[in-house]
């Protein structure tokens, strides 16, 4: 747990004018992202049968919040991590067409996350999925949409800006483009979370691609990714540099999710090819499911960054150490 305790931190905003731009960034922002990329909000499940397949794996190692039901004892249910593998289904399902999309709040519980000043177990974001063609499962359709993201992102900004003056916290510009095997072969010493922030730095907005597949130096991933959803050769973080505390933030993780081929290369190099007989697996292997791209964007740490707020305890209420909480306190950062 690595808390920042920025020097001389006021905040700009009270708690409840806080909470009113809260609201106010949430609304606009999901008006303006479903706008931008055509979509249709859905509601979703906060849980999901053990055995279904349907829940993100994350890295492979977080534990998921598991119970059982009482009208279904012998079926164990699972807090979702995120929506990944469900939104692919639900457009199926629900009949969408090329290039429709849904989107829709996903609230999840990560009870192994790392708690910091930009990590919660509590996770708010928008998850959004939108069918593409096979040909075009290509780094432009990926590019072209990360620009379309970054746009709402800077729209969102202008609005904060020209409601809230001087409380919001200004980006960059224009978004940069770079690879993980890049950014290992620019600074082969760092490690990759020191390698993030180094570019972020330097460039201030950063779309970091292709992340989950062996790098050449170090033989290791840059950073862990679940095998079954994102193609690795066609995925990426959105970050950005937050000069509050003087590290990146990720604002949104994406990419355009596997086909039968790639998801088979990708369960075997995860050994765990298992999973092909899970029913979500099985139906994307027989060709039951759309070619699709689609991510997730944090609500809370929008929220944050664009209130150049130090806690992401600042804009959501979770559950705290003692000892940080007593830490914030101290330094003016008021936990909700």
């Amino acid at each position: 747990m690595e808390l920042i305790l920025p020097k001389d931190y006021h905040p700009t905003l009270t708690v409840r004018d806080t909470e009113a731009a809260i609201v106010y960034i949430r609304e606009t922002f999901q008006d303006l992202l479903s706008n931008n990329l055509n979509l249709q909000r859905m509601s979703a499940p906060m849980f999901v049968g053990k055995d279904t397949g349907l829940n993100d794996n994350l890295n492979g190692v977080e534990r998921p919040v598991r119970f059982d039901m009482k009208a279904m004892p012998e079926e164990p249910i699972e807090i979702v991590h995120s929506l990944a593998k469900w939104k692919r289904m639900a457009l199926k399902k629900y009949g969408f067409g090329m290039h429709e999309g849904l989107y829709t709040n996903m609230n999840a519980i990560r009870r192994d996350e790392d708690l910091d000043n930009f990590h919660s177990i509590y996770v708010d974001q928008w998850d959004w999925e939108k069918i593409i063609s096979k040909e075009e499962r290509t780094e432009e359709t990926l590019k072209a949409t990360v620009e379309t993201i970054f746009k709402t992102i800077k729209q969102i900004e202008k609005a904060v800006a020209k409601r809230y003056p001087g409380s919001v916290y200004h980006l960059a510009d224009e978004i940069y483009f770079v690879t993980t095997q890049e950014l290992e072969d620019r600074w082969p010493e760092l490690t990759p979370e020191e390698r993030e922030d180094k570019i972020t730095k330097e460039k201030k907005a950063v779309f970091l691609m292709k992340i989950g597949d062996k790098l050449k130096r170090s033989g290791e991933p840059h950073d862990g990714r679940a095998p079954d959803y994102d193609d690795w050769q066609l995925n990426g973080d959105i970050m950005f540099w937050y000069e509050p505390l003087q590290r990146k933030i990720e604002i949104s993780s994406m990419g355009i999710r596997v086909s039968e081929e790639s998801l088979r290369e990708q369960l075997k190099k995860a050994h765990c090819e298992e999973r092909a007989e899970l029913p979500f697996h099985k139906m994307l292997l027989e060709g039951k499911l759309p070619y699709t791209i689609g991510g997730g964007i944090g609500q809370s740490r929008l929220c944050m960054m664009l209130m150049k707020k130090a806690h992401i305890g600042e804009v959501q209420a979770s559950t705290w150490p003692r000892e940080m909480i007593e830490a914030c306190e101290e330094d003016n950062i008021e936990l909700l």
